[in-house]
């Protein structure tokens, strides 16, 4: 049954702005709800380049910010729209260390109350949706907390949306046993190496310049999806959002809008497939 609600994961440490705002236009628009969740329920906030208009983006050599959207991003900022989200820490149990004291009880315990939560969670989303930004390095890539919400929907089938550096969660998200990508065979894409940094991912609540990202995405997908799937880089195309059900994924933030009105395509329409 739908209930009209995305499961919507935000970094505590700087998303992009209309990399939310866009996806979130185009599903309230259908009548979806978005629950805005954060690793340890801090209020998120949008990386300030991200509604800068004059902001040059420097792999591109131009502004990427249109004042439409500068001016949608900075009225959420400023709204409290996003003051009370959801703590994921307190939704699913961190994983235990093999070097517990007890560990295969701790470990046994652990995996059950994980099934629990991601019961609920299907039953109470119709999808879930990583938004992207160089925030999700740090606190949403190597989660393991995002792993089980992505683990749960894909079990249960349901959409799996993801934009820019919240791609990178789907190659880490994989039963702790079989440990094989869960996007192996699939089309999939994501920013490519053209779109890398070679300096300035930068990230809020701290003043590390981490220089270049500290992966490149592309690389990492194509090797993910394996000989059976392909990585979509799409480069010199404005947009690039490739739908392989239950995923979407968007390149940047130029797909925003697209990649919104492509899962709500998905969880209306039934879309299995798109641009590829």
């Amino acid at each position: 049954m739908a209930t009209k609600k995305v499961f919507t994961i935000l970094s505590e440490y700087g998303f992009w702005g209309v990399e939310l705002v866009g996806p979130m236009e185009k599903l309230e628009a259908a009548g979806y709800k978005l629950d805005f969740v954060t690793p340890f329920g801090k209020i998120p906030h949008a990386l300030p380049p991200s509604y800068d208009p004059t902001y040059m983006d420097p792999p591109l050599g131009y502004p990427v910010t249109t004042p439409e959207d500068a001016a949608k991003v900075k009225a959420l900022e400023e709204s409290d729209k996003l003051h009370h989200p959801l703590n994921l820490a307190e939704i699913f149990p961190q994983r235990p260390y093999f070097a517990a004291a007890n560990f295969l009880r701790e470990f046994e315990d652990y995996f059950k109350k994980v099934k629990i939560a991601q019961q609920k969670l299907v039953e109470d989303y119709d999808a879930i949706l990583l938004v992207g930004g160089s925030g999700p390095i740090i606190d949403m890539v190597n989660n393991s907390r995002v792993h089980q919400v992505i683990l749960a929907f894909h079990k249960a089938n349901k959409p799996i949306a993801a934009i820019c550096y919240g791609v990178t969660c789907l190659l880490f998200a994989r039963d702790f046993n079989e440990r094989k990508s869960i996007i192996l065979g699939k089309h999939v894409t994501g920013h490519c190496l053209e779109y890398d940094y070679l300096d300035g991912t930068g990230f809020l609540n701290t003043d590390l310049n981490m220089g270049p990202p500290p992966y490149c995405l592309e690389f990492m997908l194509a090797d993910a999806v394996g000989p059976q799937g392909q990585f979509h880089g799409n480069f010199g195309k404005e947009t690039s959002v490739i739908v392989d059900y239950p995923f979407i994924t968007a390149r940047s933030l130029q797909c925003s809008y697209e990649f919104g009105d492509q899962l709500v395509n998905m969880l209306d329409n039934g879309l299995k497939r798109y641009g590829w």
